[in-house]
């Protein structure tokens, strides 16, 4: 974006598209106080766009982060025929693959480039990507648990529990990353943990009462679910690593997880599931329902891959905490979830926790910083 300034341009030599200055006007304060008014300029309208983008990102993470345990909460309770959850798990991935071939060819902007770029950073590179294979095993992994939990546990308590994921991803950072916390952020997760326990209590005492509680386990769901938060946790972490440690962009480290998932999806399909597949064939079950569910999951890391360049961690933590209520808005009617006392002040709990776990302060004090 550029903004000319050419009616304000003195004679002294001061580039009037704000790009630079002469060495006159580097000595001189009138050009500077003007390059001062067209950076202001750019600025301004820089920051306009970036606010809509804010706001496009707070929307589209809330519903992304509510739809997906609601739909799969939904998925696995309905009448009908069941699927097999390993299969969506795979053709997550399958679409995950060729939505990120396609933005890394809209990032290289023409086919010999692209073609180049993939055989350049993918087949000249096998041991770089080998290296991807850790984190896509442990997301396969993590995503067929997600389906587990979600069998046994109602969305809003899925929605609650699955913010632990928060805490496992701060201590991998700490051990892994070698990074620091903020006092407020070890107060957040003391308080993370304290609203999921009153949630798990609270449902726990009660033994849900709502139309698909027949036939499921909590432990199950629970355990599942926080297996899924440790894998989440450490996946992120690591992936995180080596994506810092490259000049590979994010698009194409996906398509190299997707490379590893894809195989690794196969054989787990086949290993868990093979009987019930030769049965009743791959795509058992999958109606036009079970579609968008794997596109919803799919779909889901890619979006907040571009989306959190905009939003910040306030944001975030906001989008989060409209996805939980809204979880358990939803949770009520569709489901026949009962809340409890207990259950909003977990809630409350959790979603206080995402707020003070995002928040910087504007001067840490050195004392507040804890190092492991």
């Amino acid at each position: 974006m550029i903004v000319n300034c050419a009616k304000n341009t003195p004679a002294s030599g001061w580039n009037s598209n704000c790009g630079g200055e002469s060495a006159a006007a580097v000595s001189s304060t009138g050009p500077q106080i003007q390059k001062e008014a067209c950076s202001d300029k750019m600025q301004k309208k820089g920051e306009a766009k970036n606010a809509t983008l804010k706001y496009v990102s707070l929307v589209t993470l809330t519903l992304q982060n509510s739809l997906l345990g609601l739909s799969m909460r939904f998925a696995r309770t309905r009448d009908g025929d069941m699927f097999i959850s390993s299969t969506a798990v795979l053709m997550s991935e399958v679409v995950k693959f060729i939505i990120s071939l396609a933005l890394v060819y809209l990032e290289t902007g023409s086919l010999s480039v692209f073609l180049g770029t993939v055989h350049r950073q993918i087949i000249k590179e096998p041991l770089d990507t080998l290296k991807v294979c850790v984190p896509s095993f442990v997301y396969l992994v993590q995503n067929n648990l997600l389906y587990v939990s979600a069998s046994h546990l109602d969305a809003a308590t899925y929605q609650v529990t699955y913010q632990l994921k928060i805490l496992t991803t701060a201590l991998f950072s700490v051990f892994i990353l070698k990074r620091t916390l903020i006092r407020t952020q070890w107060i957040s997760l003391l308080t993370l943990v304290i609203g999921v326990v009153l949630v798990q209590l609270a449902e726990g005492h009660e033994q849900s009462s709502s139309k698909n509680a027949e036939g499921q386990n909590r432990f199950v769901g629970f355990t599942a679910a926080l297996t899924a938060c440790g894998l989440s946790g450490f996946a992120g972490v690591y992936f995180e690593k080596i994506l810092k440690g490259s000049d590979v962009t994010v698009w194409m480290r996906n398509v190299q997880l997707a490379l590893c998932s894809i195989p690794l999806g196969l054989i787990s399909c086949y290993a868990y599931d093979g009987r019930a597949i030769a049965e009743k064939g791959f795509f058992f079950g999958h109606d036009q329902f079970v579609n968008y569910l794997v596109l919803l999951q799919a779909g889901g890391g890619l979006i907040v891959a571009v989306v959190v360049k905009y939003a910040d961690n306030i944001l975030k933590g906001f989008a989060t905490s409209m996805a939980i209520v809204i979880s358990c808005v939803a949770a009520i009617y569709l489901f026949g979830f009962q809340l409890s006392a207990q259950f909003v002040l977990g809630a409350a709990f959790v979603i206080l926790s995402i707020f003070l776990y995002g928040y910087q302060p504007k001067k840490t004090d050195a004392q507040g910083v804890f190092k492991v």
